[in-house]
């Protein structure tokens, strides 16, 4: 199952980017737990950096995912070994059904990042393999694993008042994090129905200022200065006051310094004007969700906003609430008046220290073959994603889905 506590938990990380560099950091703080021994990733100089800090042998280190899967195969075929004992996919989003499932079939532990995979079927299909396969499997929502959330998940699972509950984000990324941890304050519940509404409404071409003109870069735009959307602002001005981490590590191959940074600004798509660009995603989202216990969750998506990637948490409940903004949050208990306000420790790293909590409990899982460390598996993740999937098709057909109906009629489909 897992290694001997003697020795490390070993790692291959196939794509070595933002994500998959912020789980690997955990190996460089830590090397008697867990380091990591092999690499896929197409870019050159992000492939050498990571070579580097992780002092890996060469003949380990890749440019795709698919030689790494043939050169474990043949040693699982020489020696009866892989090359490590886990695997964290971070590759783009649309690949994730692919490796998870190739590195399931030669037994290797998982942490995926999310999403899952990126339609309804694959998600179906990945469950079925990583159950079939027997292996640990971890999902990269970090917000179940920072401080804030497992302080406010010990509070709501306290015992003080379960009847009926609201919760409410706001935010600006993908939704799947947030809809699995409401799934996951509301467990054992599941959701029953859901409806959401949404659009692309304000990131459009008429919406463009006037005073734009025709550019259709930031660095070429006469009003540049003055927009609040300027990529400018977001990604350059920070590199030039010293912070070179989040969000410009994410956008170049290599070193994000001034000279990278602006050269991608100028040639690749995070330099683009938002008015000009050929994004069909909604910039505004609500989704509402009805639970088997009668509990209802709204979750609000906002892309206009300066709580850039941060959450807001609202929670009712028959004698109280929780209001926090991911820093802390406070409970008032109604029948004494009473307000305590928590303040979880963050212990550094993304997403308010959830990412270092996923990985470190992902390493001790593998080495103790215990997936239950993780506080969730395979087909609770499951759960999350089809009520994803719910919610877009309710804002794409304008109706109320029926989660299981949704589910049951995948499950048909993938029977054919």
């Amino acid at each position: 199952m897992g290694s001997p506590p003697s020795e490390p938990v070993t790692l291959a990380v196939i794509g070595c980017g933002q994500r998959g560099t912020s789980y690997a950091a955990y190996a460089l703080d830590n090397p008697e737990i867990c380091k990591v021994v092999t690499i896929a990733d197409p870019l050159p100089k992000t492939r050498d950096i990571f070579t580097r800090n992780h002092k890996l042998d060469r003949t380990l280190v890749f440019n795709t995912w698919q030689e790494l899967l043939n050169a474990s195969a043949e040693t699982i075929q020489t020696i009866g070994k892989r090359l490590a004992d886990a695997v964290i996919v971070a590759v783009q989003d649309h690949m994730h059904y692919e490796v998870v499932l190739a590195f399931a079939a030669q037994g290797y532990h998982i942490l995926c990042e999310k999403p899952m995979a990126t339609s309804p079927r694959d998600c179906l299909d990945m469950e079925k393999v990583v159950k079939n396969a027997g292996v640990i499997f971890g999902m990269g929502h970090v917000l179940r694993y920072s401080p804030y959330s497992k302080a406010l998940t010990e509070v709501v699972r306290s015992g003080h008042w379960k009847k009926e509950s609201e919760s409410s984000f706001s935010l600006m990324t993908k939704s799947c994090h947030d809809i699995d941890i409401l799934c996951h304050w509301l467990s054992p519940a599941t959701p029953t129905r859901v409806s959401s509404f949404g659009s692309l409404q304000h990131f459009r071409k008429e919406k463009k200022p006037i005073a734009a003109g025709t550019a259709t870069r930031c660095l070429e735009c006469p009003m540049e200065q003055d927009c609040p959307y300027s990529a400018k602002k977001i990604y350059l001005e920070p590199v030039s006051r010293g912070n070179t981490h989040w969000p410009a590590n994410t956008i170049v191959d290599g070193i994000p310094d001034i000279e990278n940074i602006t050269e991608a600004l100028c040639n690749g798509p995070y330099g683009q004007c938002v008015y000009e660009s050929d994004n069909d995603v909604c910039d505004h989202q609500v989704v509402n969700i009805e639970y088997s216990s009668g509990a209802t969750a709204s979750f609000t998506m906002v892309a206009y906003t300066s709580l850039i990637c941060e959450r807001q948490t609202r929670l009712h409940f028959s004698y109280g609430e929780i209001v926090g903004d991911m820093s802390y949050f406070t409970v008032t208990d109604f029948r004494t008046g009473r307000k305590t306000t928590h303040h979880p420790k963050n212990e550094g790293g993304g997403f308010g220290g959830g990412d270092l909590g996923l990985i470190r409990t992902f390493v001790e899982a593998v080495r103790t073959g215990n997936q239950d460390l993780l506080g969730t598996n395979v087909s609770e993740v499951l759960k999350s994603y089809l009520t994803v999937f719910a919610a877009e098709a309710s804002r794409r057909e304008g109706r109320v889905v029926d989660c299981a109906e949704l589910e049951n009629a995948i499950r048909a489909e993938l029977e054919v």
